[in-house]
């Protein structure tokens, strides 16, 4: 195995434990299971996204001013 492989599976595994990691705040929440999973995998802010529902905003309406 190069090494380029080996890094570009380390990177993999990083990025999913990320992914996870950003599921599991959003679910945690109060985003449905879909949204939570479109917002994990992408580049939205998650402080931004759990502040959003804190102050009172509806999950869909949350996801369509980050996505």
């Amino acid at each position: 195995m190069s090494d380029a492989t080996q890094i570009a599976e380390h990177d993999q595994n990083d990025r999913e434990r990320v992914e996870s990691w950003r599921l599991h705040v959003l679910i945690e929440a109060g985003y449905p299971l879909l949204l939570a999973e479109r917002l994990a995998q992408s580049e939205a802010d998650l402080h931004r996204a759990v502040g959003l529902i804190t102050q009172g905003c509806e999950p869909k309406t949350a996801a369509e001013i980050l996505l």
